[in-house]
């Protein structure tokens, strides 16, 4: 079958529109990040759940978009489908991370300078397939999956959570998917509790702790939203998109929870915002209604630049990280920058959409119409 006979379904605009709230607060998490000492005192503090609230909606819409089309569709074009909405701005963002890499050298990279050309290249094109790069290609030094472009570590074990949904998953009944989630959500529990940082940061680098840091906030999320969409029996909620926006808000930017003192208790918070206030505020969102021109216009404008500017953001916040490093430079006096910082992301992510993404994806789906 022709994957182009599969039409997609209709959004979910509140969803996109969330997905576009928790992008933009991963960029304003990741400027604050440049001023921090310490996680302990960073501003917009749990910015880095985003990505858990990522791969929860990405379970929920997966369920949605393709559950009920298995008879019909083959795995192979399952894939080819995904790889049509994801891989393009893969690609964008690695080219972005090139382009940029020579411009952040810094006292926290010093060596990026000394990095010949044709190694930066090779780990572009490696990076265009999303395979971890080995510890001799760290061009970096942070040890990350991907040094030119870090937030595709995420993006790597959202194709890991495709792949086991296309090849198992799907398959699950609703009470076998309720136990993976139950002991994906035990694993996520134990990981944020006995972490030496008291949260579940990490997952970008290739050695035995933060591959498993990756599964574990890859597994539950994923899933649990997969199974909070099987479950259905939705409520209408009034003004959803203003409530579950303000609640993102509060939850990504809720201060560190007891401090240096009782690392476990931010555990317990991060366990808690992942494992129930996520699914309830994506039980609210896909609840509501859109009852205005202006909410739909808002919704549907973060939702096309929700992944444009996460995939493509970081390049960015290396080289504001690295400015603000080697000056020392207060948020205080460095605030018109971020603003800048800020605003160049969007502006980016939305060039980016309009001129690249859609326009490849629209003739990658004709070529194979």
């Amino acid at each position: 079958m022709n994957i182009s006979t599969l039409k997609s379904k209709p959004h979910y605009p509140i969803l996109d529109g969330l997905r576009g709230v928790a992008a933009l607060m991963v960029v304003a998490f990741h400027i604050f990040e440049a001023h921090a000492t310490s996680h302990l005192d960073q501003i917009i503090n749990h910015g880095y759940l985003a990505v858990d609230f990522f791969f929860l909606l990405s379970g929920f819409v997966i369920g949605y978009a393709y559950d009920d089309r298995w008879e019909t569709m083959s795995i192979g074009n399952f894939f080819k489908r995904r790889l049509i909405r994801l891989q393009p701005m893969v690609i964008m963002g690695m080219i972005i991370g090139a382009l940029l890499f020579y411009f952040q050298d810094s006292v926290l990279w010093p060596t990026i300078h000394d990095v010949p050309v044709w190694k930066m290249l090779l780990v572009m094109f490696i990076g265009f397939t999303l395979i971890p790069v080995p510890p001799s290609l760290d061009i970096r030094g942070w040890t990350e999956l991907h040094p030119l472009n870090g937030p595709g570590w995420s993006l790597f074990y959202e194709y890991i959570a495709n792949i086991l949904y296309a090849l198992f998953v799907r398959k699950f009944s609703k009470t076998a998917l309720s136990i993976l989630v139950f002991l994906a959500g035990c694993a996520l529990i134990h990981l944020a509790v006995t972490s030496p940082n008291g949260d579940i940061i990490g997952g970008w680098s290739l050695e035995p702790t933060q591959i498993h840091i990756g599964f574990a906030r890859m597994m539950y999320p994923f899933f649990a939203g997969l199974l909070l969409f099987r479950m259905g029996k939705l409520i209408h909620v009034k003004n959803a998109f203003f409530w579950c926006s303000l609640l993102v808000i509060i939850t990504l930017a809720m201060p560190r929870i007891g401090g240096s003192e009782h690392l476990w208790l931010n555990g317990i918070y991060d366990s808690a915002v992942v494992i129930l206030f996520f699914p309830l505020i994506i039980f609210l969102a896909a609840s509501g209604a859109i009852t205005s021109k202006f909410s739909s216009r808002i919704c549907k404008f973060f939702g096309d630049i929700s992944y444009p500017i996460y995939i493509t953001h970081y390049p960015i916040i290396y080289i504001y990280t690295g400015w603000v490093a080697d000056h020392k430079i207060p948020f205080s006096e460095a605030f018109p920058v971020s603003i800048l910082v800020l605003v160049s992301c969007v502006a980016l992510a939305y060039i980016c959409l309009k001129l690249y993404d859609i326009p490849v994806r629209q003739w990658i789906n004709k070529k194979t119409a």
